[in-house]
């Protein structure tokens, strides 16, 4: 079975804009490529697991959010990372026609990292899920996943209301070193 690093897309990979699916409004959080870099020199399997509710309220289209993954993909590839599996959930309770279904990947839900872990034969008490909002632990640890939040995007307002069991770090570069620190590969 393979470990997996889970990491939230929007202010833990990149800034926190609010519905961002343009690529023009992309930016990496410093340190971002390279935490990817090494979590895949490491052999972890790096999945992306985001809510894009922004899909099911009419603002953009799943197209629009593949569009963006392939243009972070070919800017990691310039650092010499890859992210090896995409999983997106484009439902939002409030959302319109088919997207506003009840379903079982919107985070805090563990749906897309148990996907993930179906597809790719994942150990989920040997992974980890990084993110920057509470939701993210909570799918973490719903999955079974040791659970680690950064104080980008919104984590640093977050981390009060933190329960005991997650770790944090000030970004995804800081929490991969730690990881990679402790883990023997």
């Amino acid at each position: 079975m393979k470990r997996a690093v889970f990491i939230d897309r929007d202010g833990t990979i990149n800034r926190e804009k609010k519905y961002l699916y343009l690529v023009d409004e992309f930016e990496f959080i410093p340190g971002a490529p390279e935490a990817i870099r090494l979590l895949n020199e490491a052999g972890f399997l790096v999945v992306v697991v985001t809510n894009q509710s922004g899909v099911a309220r009419g603002y953009y289209t799943e197209e629009d959010v593949h569009l963006l993954h392939r243009h972070i993909a070919s800017q990691l590839e310039m650092s010499g990372a890859r992210v090896d599996c995409w999983q997106i959930c484009p439902h939002h309770p409030s959302g319109r026609g088919s997207y506003a279904l009840p379903c079982r990947c919107r985070k805090p839900l563990p749906g897309m990292l148990l996907e993930a872990a179906r597809r790719f034969d994942v150990d989920l008490a040997s992974s980890i899920m990084i993110g920057d909002k509470l939701v993210d632990m909570e799918a973490g640890r719903l999955a079974g996943c040791r659970t680690i939040l950064v104080r980008t995007g919104y984590g640093a307002d977050e981390e009060a209301d933190l329960t005991a069991g997650s770790e944090v770090c000030d970004d995804l570069l800081e929490a991969v070193r730690l990881l990679l620190s402790q883990h023997s590969v």
